[in-house]
């Protein structure tokens, strides 16, 4: 009988379209905003990493200046003859190329080209802890609303069954075997159940919107989900802590920033180095005046030269920017402490949170079972008159109440081993 009354839920929603989990998560990563910016952050970190942004290669340079001049001029030469011009036009060009090099800057260069390596390596690893939290999130998304659909289904099928109390009673009340009464306490379980029919619609509805929110598509679409989903039941700690100490992004952010600190005390240590550097460069010049003993001049070619230079004095914020970077670095150092134990308390709380979900899974079948049975009999006995209303409405509740905690529980295990597989860094499809 109950097959019956799911067969009709099933036929009703078989027309939409049957997304997967794969499928899901395959637009996810396509197409979550949050991932595409991540993904934009690690492009920019990767284009980083190149010498000229550490300052090891040279730069060179083309200049080029046109300066013209009027003036009124006078001048007094050393026999005494006096010589004025007005308006008196005058010229200055100039241009060239040139190339500067820092040879040596204390190992600053290198330092800092290392910190670039280690920036990439951070971009990497805040992607990856993006896409596993956006992937923990779309399978919650996606199991809560196969929840949903199975909770659809039961209240559908209370639905069916007060439908079919309402007709049965409405009969008996017409051959005389039954009361007014009877039809009437039918007909308002029968709303009753349809106002929590329509009121799980509405969740369900709300969980779709939600999943194609997260996965970066058209919130209006309409679809359906995998009927049922399974449950791994032997994960173990021991494992799943050696994971986490090895793949957990969070931690490994950790390090790469106590890393980066590390760099940027070597970058400030530099200052206490002379900076050497080379300087070359092709030059032409010309210069013309109205008046004066030359009235052009001009000039062309090379020029080299090497140049130095050392941090003598600088009240004392050489020392101080080394201490301030050490202290950076501890801090660091306590950053990932804490961070570490903050996720081994996750695991640690997500692992007993598994154990106890699967032993109310186990609990909650055996109970669903014996609810069904129940119903089957209580309903059969119904159609043959030998129970009252109260009879056939207790063995009806017990049943829903009982496939609503098992939806419930086998959901909370399915979040639970999602919980514990983020956390490890070991989500797989």
């Amino acid at each position: 009988m109950l097959l019956i009354f799911c067969g009709i839920y099933a036929c009703s929603s078989s027309a939409q379209e049957l997304l997967t989990l794969e499928e899901a998560v395959r637009i996810t990563l396509e197409k979550n905003y949050s991932i595409l910016i991540s993904k934009n952050d690690v492009d920019i970190a990767d284009r980083n990493v190149n010498l000229a942004n550490a300052g090891m290669l040279p730069s060179v340079s083309g200049t080029f200046n046109n300066n013209n001049t009027i003036q009124n001029s006078t001048q007094t030469r050393e026999t005494g003859v006096v010589t004025e011009r007005n308006n008196a036009r005058g010229n200055t060009l100039n241009y060239g190329v040139g190339l500067n090099w820092t040879v040596f800057d204390g190992f600053r260069m290198f330092a800092r080209y290392d910190q670039l390596k280690e920036l990439q390596r951070l971009g990497d690893a805040n992607l990856q802890l993006n896409v596993l939290s956006t992937l923990g999130d779309v399978m919650e998304r996606y199991y809560n609303l196969v929840q949903q659909q199975q909770q659809l289904k039961a209240f559908d099928t209370a639905v069916s069954i007060s439908r079919l109390r309402v007709k049965t009673a409405q009969t008996r009340f017409e051959v005389g075997k039954a009361a007014r009464l009877e039809v009437l306490n039918a007909q308002v379980d029968y709303n009753t159940d349809t106002t929590n029919y329509l009121q799980q619609q509405v969740m369900h509805r709300t969980s779709q919107i939600a999943l194609n929110e997260i996965m970066g598509r058209d919130v209006n679409v309409e679809f359906r989900v995998a009927d049922s989903f399974e449950i791994e039941e032997r994960l173990v700690f021991a494992e799943l802590l050696s994971h986490t100490m090895q793949q957990n992004p969070a931690l490994l952010a950790a390090l790469i920033s106590k890393r980066i600190a590390e760099l940027d005390l070597k970058q400030v240590k530099a200052n206490r180095y002379p900076v050497i550097g080379l300087s070359s460069g092709y030059n032409f010049n010309r210069s013309e005046s109205a008046l004066g003993f030359a009235t052009q001049t001009s000039g062309r070619g090379f020029n080299y030269g090497l140049n130095a230079s050392i941090n003598i004095f600088n009240g004392f914020l050489q020392r101080r920017n080394e201490k301030n970077s050490e202290v950076l670095i501890r801090s660091a150092e306590l950053d990932y402490q804490r961070i570490n134990q903050s996720i081994n308390a996750q695991l640690a709380s997500a692992y007993q949170t598994y154990l106890t979900s699967l032993s109310l899974v186990k609990l909650e079948e055996s109970n669903q079972k014996i609810a069904s049975q129940n119903l089957d009999i209580t309903l059969t006995r119904y159609r043959l008159g030998t129970i009252t209303q109260v009879e056939i409405r207790d063995a009806q509740l017990n049943y829903l109440n009982a496939t609503v905690r098992l939806n419930n529980s086998r959901y909370q295990a399915k979040l639970a081993e999602v919980s514990l597989k983020e956390i490890s860094g070991s989500i797989k499809l």
